[in-house]
C-alpha cells in the first residue's frame, strides 16, 4: 500500500514553499506572489505529523526550530552571469547565535540585485514561520540594505515589486533592522545561494 495522502493544509504549505513567483503568477494572474503566498501560509498547521520531505534538486531546509524572541538573519544572493543561474541563501539564528534554519534555493535566471531580494525574501518567510519576534538582517549588497532603509530610491521596475513584498513582511514583526556586513561575514550565506545553484547544475 502507498503512504496515506496529505492533508490539505500540508498541500497548501508545501506550495507556498516551493513555488516561485513565476509560477504563481502563471496560476494566479493579476494577483501579487507574495499575496497569494500569504495566503497559502496563514492556514493553519496539519493536525497530524507531516513527515520531513527529501532534499529536493533545487531547494534544502532543515527540521522546523523556532524561536519566539528576536533572531539575526543572515541572506545572500548569488547569480552566474549577471543575468545567469542564480540561488538564494540564507541563515537564521537566535539571539544566542544557534541555527534555527538553513534555506538552499535554486532561483532560475536572473541578476545578482533580483537574487539578493529574493534571498531576503526566502529569509523573512522563514523567520516569520519560525516565530522570530524581532529581526536582524545582514547583507553584504550594499544597494539592498540602503533601498531597504529608504536610503536609496527603488528606480529599476523590475526590483520596485520586490522591494514592497520585502517592506510587506518585515511590517508583520514587531521591530527589525537591517544593516550591510562584509561578505566574509556572510560566508555561510553565499555557500548556500551557491549550493542552490550547484544542484540544480548536477
Amino acid at each position: 500500500m502507498g503512504s496515506e495522502l496529505p492533508t490539505r493544509d500540508q498541500i497548501l504549505r508545501r506550495l507556498a514553499t516551493h513555488l516561485d513567483d513565476d509560477s504563481l503568477r502563471r496560476i494566479f494572474p493579476g494577483h501579487p506572489p507574495g499575496a497569494i503566498r500569504d495566503l497559502l501560509l496563514d492556514h493553519p498547521p496539519a493536525p497530524a505529523p507531516e513527515a520531513v520531505p527529501a532534499a529536493s534538486a533545487t531547494q534544502e531546509r532543515q527540521p522546523a526550530q523556532t524561536a519566539a524572541g528576536p533572531c539575526r538573519l543572515f541572506t545572500d544572493g548569488a547569480s552566474r552571469g549577471n543575468p545567469g543561474q542564480a540561488g538564494a541563501g540564507a541563515v537564521l539564528m537566535d539571539e544566542r547565535g544557534k541555527e534555527l534554519a538553513a534555506r538552499s534555493v535554486y532561483l532560475g535566471v536572473c541578476t545578482n540585485n533580483v537574487a539578493e531580494y529574493k534571498a531576503l525574501l526566502v529569509g523573512l518567510e522563514e523567520a516569520l514561520l519560525r516565530g522570530c519576534a524581532q529581526v536582524a538582517i545582514f547583507l553584504d549588497s550594499e544597494l539592498i540594505v540602503r533601498q531597504v532603509q529608504g536610503r536609496y530610491k527603488v528606480r529599476n521596475e523590475t526590483l520596485l515589486p520586490l522591494f514592497h513584498q520585502v517592506r510587506d513582511r518585515l511590517a508583520r514583526f514587531e521591530a527589525w533592522s537591517i544593516a550591510h556586513v562584509p561578505r566574509a561575514q556572510n560566508a555561510r550565506a553565499d555557500q548556500l545561494a551557491n549550493q542552490g545553484i550547484d544542484r540544480k547544475n548536477g
